[in-house]
């Protein structure tokens, strides 16, 4: 009986049209507009806006002409040194005297190049294609240095042409990245054999071919007069000494920039 009478007593009052109808409160009209502006910006950087994604590889810093290891074509013991590591050399030039059964004999370079590892000492016995000597090939001091990037196959054939690249020099990550663009992508992925030839160090090339083959990227480094090192950085100067070859760097290559939309399109 109660509901009864409260529903007739509804029906008996008169209705309250002269009173506004509240849609929303003012909480919800704010975050409805809210709402209606960011679905707005994301449908527009959907259409204008691109993604850019980076391929990480490790590398090093060289002249780009590779080096060889010098090998003694005679047995003795190692009288004379005439050389030291950095030193530039031309070809031909004398870096060991060896005293053989017949007399003293010169160990000469192969190639102009600058003279990376020396092996033998003074008074050390080498025997016929013994190592003594790592030499990296460079026309001149003049020549400038390229970084060569160690690739997955798979990154390597989804790289573009003279896309940028930011390499980090462990020895300079105080001063930021060294700014550079890709010159040239290997044809083929390398063994491990193979880099070790072109660097003239094995171990160093299975730092760089771990995990399998590896294709080669050659890195132009961008140039600057404003930098003591002569390249550019991300920081103003970058380090205030020159970058010297075979040194250990990584690279991160920008890949090409892809539209937001594409990935909904078929």
């Amino acid at each position: 009986m109660q509901f009864r009478q409260q529903a007739l007593s509804k029906l008996q009052s008169p209705e309250e049209l002269d009173l506004p109808v509240r849609l929303a409160r003012p909480q919800g009209l704010l975050a409805l507009a809210v709402t209606v502006v960011v679905m707005a910006a994301s449908c527009v950087w959907a259409v204008t806006g691109s993604v850019s994604s980076t391929l990480d590889a490790a590398g090093i810093l060289t002249y780009g002409q590779g080096s060889y290891v010098l090998q003694t074509p005679v047995t003795g013991q190692v009288t004379g040194v005439y050389v030291k590591e950095g030193q530039r050399v031309r070809k031909d030039a004398p870096l060991l005297k060896v005293r053989t059964e017949q007399g003293d004999r010169a160990v000469r370079a192969i190639d102009a190049g600058r003279v990376t590892a020396l092996v033998a000492r003074i008074g050390s016995v080498v025997t016929t294609g013994s190592d003594v000597a790592t030499l990296e090939k460079t026309g001149s001091a003049g020549d400038p240095l390229l970084a060569m990037l160690y690739v997955p196959a798979t990154g390597a054939a989804n790289m573009p042409a003279d896309a940028a690249v930011d390499l980090t020099v462990p020895a300079a990550q105080q001063y930021g990245v060294l700014r550079g663009r890709v010159k040239a992508v290997g044809r083929s992925p390398q063994t491990r054999r193979q880099v070790a030839d072109f660097l003239g160090d094995s171990e160093l090339a299975g730092q760089l071919t771990k995990g399998g083959t590896r294709v080669p990227v050659l890195v132009e480094l961008t140039k600057s007069s404003a930098s003591r090192s002569g390249y550019a950085w991300s920081s103003d100067g970058g380090p205030p000494y020159a970058l010297t070859s075979m040194t250990l760097t990584s690279g991160a290559v920008h890949l090409a920039e892809q539209r937001p939309i594409d990935w909904l399109l078929p």
